[in-house]
């Protein structure tokens, strides 16, 4: 493909699974049995990421037990305390955790994304979720989730809170004066005295401010509401696209949403979810895809589809295409723009619900990809030349294996195209996306460059 002297490296994550996105993945002969718990396991996965030198990984979370543990590995370590062991395995890879706002205190998880970022000297990064489901309210002493709206109503405000709490040091407010006896300056420390719909927090945060200002803000929901929200907030969004034509649109829609607001859309990176299952040859590849699909069981698969899709299990045939009366997106309270891909992309393929099962067993509904490591890497490239990613969300089917295939085979073609870093070159995670660093809003602080929710950024990485 012809290469382009004026494009901006792109960037990339790896997004981490226990033995790999593929819901069949752990019944391969090499699939560790225990990787969901299993440190030793993540950190090799760590190390292989850092090898590659991509710019982060992520640990995805929820606070409810995610479908049927008969079906794959279903019990997950808490990811802000598992990134903390693995910030000790490495030295400059970024360290993402989902963390969600509908079950979660901003005091509490500011400390911890705080202390997480300190321990991994500037690395952190919040992938901020609104959690859906009765069965993650009732967890919390809640009959039924809140609406949609409201979620993100509240998701606004402790984002909003959480930043005001790492504010509430100035960067200079350690001196460290041995001789004088003053080890902080107290004037520089302030309560943020916030009092909102959603929460009552004084401050300050008992942790000084972070090393990267704010940790890296991310966020995944695509709904109309998550855009509105990514636009005012994300600075990298992990995004689920089928086609060309859809990423295209949705990253167009994004950064036109930041841009109206008064962000520069240059500051939001989007990273749409890529499944590569690579081979030695395109057929060696369709091989091992069609092996995985192979070890899918169709009934499990087909309850999570049908909570998916609230209806019925009975009311889906597996031979047969989904049937006409399911819920429109409006009827759907939680993850609404999965919903809305997931049933697109079987009316517009005609998939009967075994073809679909097939389908979403990869990624749940992130593209999947078989082909040889060149084409991987094609197919990257055109999506980014296109328009369509600032980089990509990269989510191998079986773990460890898909993920050093990836960084052996097809990062060296991306680096000899001139796409991605052959080394690192900044120290924190802001760093390697090319973000500077939020300026305190509670301080003085000089105007640098562009503001984020409004506000002067110094030029620190």
């Amino acid at each position: 493909m012809s290469r382009k002297p004026d494009r901006k490296p792109l960037h990339l994550n790896a997004f981490l699974m226990s033995t790999g996105h593929h819901e069949a993945s752990w019944r391969l002969p090499e699939s560790p049995a225990e990787a969901n718990s299993d440190i030793e396991h993540y950190k090799n996965l760590a190390r292989i990421a850092e090898r590659g030198r991509l710019d982060s990984l992520f640990l995805a979370d929820s606070p409810v037990l995610m479908g049927d543990p008969g079906r794959r590995p279903a019990a997950k370590l808490e990811p802000t305390v598992l990134l903390t062991a693995l910030a000790g395995a490495t030295e400059h890879i970024g360290l993402i955790a989902t963390a969600s706002t509908s079950y979660n205190e901003p005091y509490n998880l500011a400390r911890r994304f705080a202390s997480l970022d300190h321990i991994s000297g500037g690395r952190a990064g919040w992938n901020i979720v609104t959690t859906a489901g009765a069965d993650a309210a009732r967890n919390f002493g809640l009959d039924d989730t809140p609406l949609h709206r409201d979620r993100y109503r509240r998701a606004a405000e402790f984002v909003e809170v959480s930043t005001k709490l790492w504010d509430s040091w100035a960067d200079d407010a350690v001196i460290a004066d041995k001789e004088r006896g003053v080890h902080a300056l107290a004037e520089r420390v302030r309560r943020i005295e916030h009092t909102g719909e959603y929460f009552r927090v004084d401050g300050p945060l008992n942790v000084q401010r972070p090393p990267q200002g704010y940790p890296l803000l991310v966020q995944a929901g695509s709904s109309e509401d998550g855009k509105d929200f990514a636009a005012r907030y994300a600075e990298a969004v992990f995004t689920a696209q089928q086609t060309l034509e859809e990423g295209i649109a949705f990253y167009k829609d994004v950064k036109q949403r930041a841009e109206a607001i008064g962000r520069n859309p240059d500051g939001i990176k989007i990273l749409p979810g890529i499944v590569p299952v690579i081979g030695d040859t395109e057929a060696e590849a369709r091989d091992l895809d069609a092996e995985l699909e192979e070890l899918i069981v169709p009934e499990y698969a087909k309850r999570q589809l049908a909570q998916r899709l609230r209806i019925a299990p009975d009311d889906l045939d597996l031979d047969a295409q989904l049937p006409e009366d399911i819920p429109t997106e409006d009827e759907i309270e939680g993850a609404k723009s999965r919903y809305t891909l997931i049933v697109e992309l079987a009316r517009r393929e005609k998939l009967t619900v075994r073809q679909l099962i097939g389908r979403l067993g990869g990624g749940r509904g992130h593209r999947t990809f078989a082909g040889t490591a060149e084409q991987v890497a094609d197919t990257i490239e055109h999506w980014y030349d296109s328009g369509a990613a600032d980089g990509f969300n990269i989510m191998p089917a079986v773990l460890p294996s898909g993920l050093e295939v990836f960084v052996d085979r097809v990062v060296p073609i991306l680096q000899e195209r001139g796409l991605f870093r052959t080394e690192y070159t900044a120290r924190t995670l802001r760093g390697h996306y090319g973000l500077p660093r939020p300026a305190n809003r509670l301080f003085e602080t000089v105007d640098r460059g562009e503001g984020h929710f409004g506000i002067g950024l110094a030029e620190v990485r």
